[in-house]
């Protein structure tokens, strides 16, 4: 047999690995198999049943309850206080099983499910086999098995062979093979390709989340050349919009939010918007995600302190390290518990990158051994070790203490020399205050009797503090001996105005000089600072235990160790040295969860349909080989895209029809063959950022502060400036936001504590701390809000106005109107039914900002064929 290509073969480890297993599993069990039972054994059946519901009294703490040890057969064997607890063969006669079945153990409300109590069951009346000795020794916590690291996620990428199909003439891009080959095996084949109509509007919202222009559709609808679908394809990924869309995606998994969410005020993050303007840019440049990642994860550690007087491409570098201050953070508020607020912060920030980048729960590590996954809690404080010199818990730095400036050293010497005129002016104008406040006091003194001047001039110099009884009751007396900068105004009125308005007018116009603050909020070390890392006893703060050193997850067996302090650099080197790792091509995680969430971005779901669980308790993926082969093909491809949606939007899986067929759902109800397309719902902000693109009324400026969320007079959470007074009061003033309220939803402000009105019906996720995916649900709230909310209304009448300023011709704007809202002409039924509704809604008059043709507009934006794509 002729030796494979090296990037077909597995390391020699995992390959020694699995012949163990097989040749021990074919010499071991016998029995099971023998009465046509599946053969159990206890490392791959019982042992997680173990783990998830007896070891953590039984085996990960130092003091083992009952003197039980349950991790090993051998220490199962030779049992604990009460005696062994595991009698081969003999279900009845163990402990394990007796204890279990009762429900005395585990303790609590959560028991060992009835399938698993029966697999332990058969497993005891097998003998209780072993695939293989057990170590004599071991000490406590999580001990990773050989069945561990052969968990699928944990194996090394390979590319796999293109398999090969019977109907070759349909596979458009390798995807399709494997795909096919799946369904093949099913005696199924693809779906029939959708209607041009069909896909163009699908690809337009799946690339920019916008619905094609009529004049888009026509053209591609016309074009019958070979290539018009990938000149549609290129020209939607040159959009700036296709950067917009994915951008969102992104900003959901990095847990992105303008305030800081954690207490009940909620600060607003006034810099947090450069963040999302750099994926944005990020995104639209094709910037390979190795790199895009290795920047958010360490972009600070790539620069030189101090830093100050950055090029633009080094103060992305600094921007693009917001990922690590998503996080809900309550340390600016100094009524919350510090130590446990900023204990919080680090670990939500580590459950944002285990989950968007490893696709692993690794904060179920943070209190005791991961239950499921073979993730220590010494993994946990490990991963931690990594990130804690950028947090450092002991030296905290509040929010507004880690925002940077990015002026260059000119703009800087500009702000100082206004600032110093500043300084000046208010020198001068208390000066000048100073002034009239002595001749105030001469002028009233000129009113006592010249024999009395001396005694109050002496009160007046005299502090209040040290005055006698009978100078406070001269003061009494003549309060104007106690005339000062603030008490002035009530014996020179006139005068006051006319200073105040000088000086104010004077300081304006030197503050309208300094140049506007230009701050990123960023992730950064302070050097020379190495703060240590304990393993905290039980997830609590308050009781350290041993320090550890920054690592991997042991059960990836990375070979390079991560430094403690990197001599070449004048930060710690941790986070950067992770992240090149993480990014090195060789990691089992990333590619593949990266790739995943791509597809489920694309289909609706992902080929795993966990995307933040790719561990022993997530979904195995339905097409194993193929995530591989994608993962595989994005590294091959400098971590590109762009590539990546070329490749998908060519294939003849994602081309398919939506339409149901009987044969396909008696297998494969839910679509996970991949035998057509799935019917998807738009996202909350692509509901709103149509509605605007289709009344013509979308401001499509990019970039920049978000515009203001706020409650409105009925306690609403809308577009606008907040006018309430200290006291939460409404004060009815309404403040131009000149178009900002009509820019795309990525450009409005993400207050945790302020949904979006017209967006949270449409499960808008809540960043708490992340996004691991969306849901979609169908709720009357979302049918009442498209009927009932004045912001579909509005547009509606917008559009009503378009289609009537581009025809007067009552057919042409019905037609025009299908066009725009569903992307195709209405059908016959469709178009007289739309005349019989105009012509109807005439009578009676319609109601005061409203129209007959806005109704219409109005009832199809409520209609499935809007708010769902094909």
């Amino acid at each position: 047999m002729a030796a494979l290509p090296s990037r077909f073969r597995r390391s020699s480890a995992v390959s020694l690995i699995t012949l163990h297993v097989v040749f021990a599993a074919a010499a071991t069990i016998i029995c099971p198999a023998a009465r046509g039972e599946d053969p159990l054994h206890f490392e791959t059946h019982i042992r997680p049943i173990l783990k998830a519901h007896c070891w953590h009294c039984h085996g990960e703490e130092t003091e083992l309850q009952g003197k039980l040890d349950a991790r090993f057969v051998r220490t199962l064997l030779a049992g604990g206080e009460s005696g062994p607890a595991l009698v081969p063969g003999q279900r009845g006669s163990s402990l394990l099983h007796q204890r279990i079945q009762s429900g005395e153990m585990p303790p609590g409300e959560k028991k060992v499910p009835a399938h698993e109590l029966q697999l332990l069951a058969r497993w005891i009346d097998a003998g209780a086999p072993l695939l293989r000795p057990e170590p004599e020794q071991a000490p406590p916590g999580t001990v990773i098995a050989d069945e561990d690291r052969l968990h699928w996620a944990f194996q090394p990428i390979t590319q796999p062979p293109i398999p090969e199909t019977t109907h070759p003439e349909l596979v458009r891009s390798p995807i399709d093979a494997f795909v096919l080959h799946r369904l093949e095996q099913q005696s199924l084949s693809f779906s029939a390709t959708a209607d041009r109509r069909t896909l163009i509007r699908r690809v337009t919202i799946d690339l920019t989340g916008l619905p094609p222009t009529p004049e888009a559709i026509d053209q591609f609808v016309a074009d019958q050349s070979p290539e018009a679908w990938n000149t549609v394809i290129d020209n939607l990924l040159a959009s700036p919009a296709c950067g917009e869309r994915w951008a969102r995606h992104w900003l959901d998994a990095a847990g992105y939010a303008d305030s800081d969410g954690y207490t009940e005020k909620d600060p607003e993050r006034e810099w947090a918007w450069k963040y999302r303007d750099y994926v944005i840019r990020s995104l639209n440049a094709d910037k390979p995600w190795n790199q895009f990642l290795v920047e958010q994860l360490a972009g600070d550690e790539l620069l030189t302190p101090p830093l100050q007087n950055l090029s633009p491409e080094n103060a992305d570098l600094l921007t693009a390290t917001g990922f690590l201050r998503m996080a809900p953070d309550g340390t600016a508020d100094g009524g919350v518990d510090q130590p446990t607020a900023r204990n919080d912060v680090i670990a939500e920030t580590l459950k944002t990158v285990s989950t968007s980048l490893l696709g692993l729960s690794v904060g179920c590590a943070q209190c005791h051994q991961h239950r499921y996954d073979p993730i220590s809690q010494e993994d946990y404080y490990r991963l931690r070790a990594v990130f804690e010199p950028a947090f450092d818990t002991a030296n905290w730095r509040p929010p507004a203490a880690r925002l940077v400036s990015l002026w260059s050293a000119e703009t800087q010497q500009v702000a100082a020399a206004v600032d110093q005129e500043i300084t000046d002016i208010g020198r001068r104008r208390t000066e000048e205050l100073d002034g009239i406040v002595k001749d105030t006091f001469e002028r009233e003194l000129g009113k006592l009797p010249p024999e009395r001047h001396a005694e109050a001039r002496a009160v007046r110099e005299t502090p209040a503090a040290k005055r006698s009884p009978e100078q406070q009751a001269l003061i009494r007396e003549f309060p104007f001996l106690n005339v000062d900068r603030g008490s002035v105004y009530l014996y020179l009125p006139d005068r006051l105005t006319g200073f105040n308005k000088k000086w104010d007018d004077t300081t304006a116009a030197a503050k309208a000089r300094r140049p506007a603050d230009d701050l990123v909020m960023c992730t950064t070390e302070v050097p020379g600072k190495l703060p240590p890392t304990h393993l905290f006893f039980r997830g609590d703060h308050l009781q350290p235990r041993q320090a550890v050193d920054p690592a991997e997850l042991t059960v990836l067996q990375r070979t390079s160790p991560l430094p403690v302090d990197d001599p070449a650099l004048p930060t710690s080197g941790r986070r950067l040295a992770w992240a090149r790792q993480l990014t090195d091509g060789s990691h089992p995680l990333l590619a593949r969860v990266l790739v995943n969430r791509f597809w489920m971005h694309h289909f609706g779901r992902g080929l795993v349909a966990t995307p933040a669980d790719f561990g022993v308790r997530g979904e195995r993926p339905s097409h194993p080989e193929l995530l591989d082969w994608l993962a595989s093909e994005f590294m091959n491809h400098n971590w590109s895209l762009k590539h990546l949606h070329r490749l998908i939007l060519r294939s003849s899986v994602w081309q398919q029809s939506a339409a149901r067929r009987p044969e396909l759902d008696a297998i494969d109800p839910d679509n996970r063959l991949l035998g057509r397309m799935s019917i998807r719902r738009l996202e909350a902000e692509t509901v709103r950022d149509s509605l605007l693109a289709m009344s013509g009324q979308l401001n499509t400026r990019m970039y920049g502060k978000p515009a203001p969320v706020s409650p409105d007079d009925i306690g609403q959470f809308v577009i606008a400036i907040d006018t309430r007074d200290s006291a939460g009061r409404p004060s009815g003033k309404v403040e131009s936001l000149n178009g900002d309220d009509l820019r795309r939803s990525i450009y409005i402000q993400v207050r945790r504590s302020m949904p979006l009105g017209v967006l949270e019906p449409f499960d808008l996720p809540r960043m708490t701390p992340n996004c691991e995916f969306r849901a979609f649900s169908t709720s009357p709230s979302q049918s009442l809000l498209m009927l009932n909310h004045p912001f579909p209304a509005q547009q509606a009448e917008e559009l009503a106005k378009r289609l009537q300023a581009t025809s007067p011709d009552t057919t042409t704007q019905i037609q025009l109107a299908w066009n725009i809202i569903f992307g195709h002409p209405p059908s016959g039924i469709d178009q007289q039914s739309a005349i019989t509704f105009l012509s109807e809604a005439t009578t009676p008059a319609p109601t005061p900002n409203t129209t007959p043709l806005g109704k219409l507009c109005h009832a199809m934006f409520c209609s499935n064929s809007f708010l769902y794509v094909e």
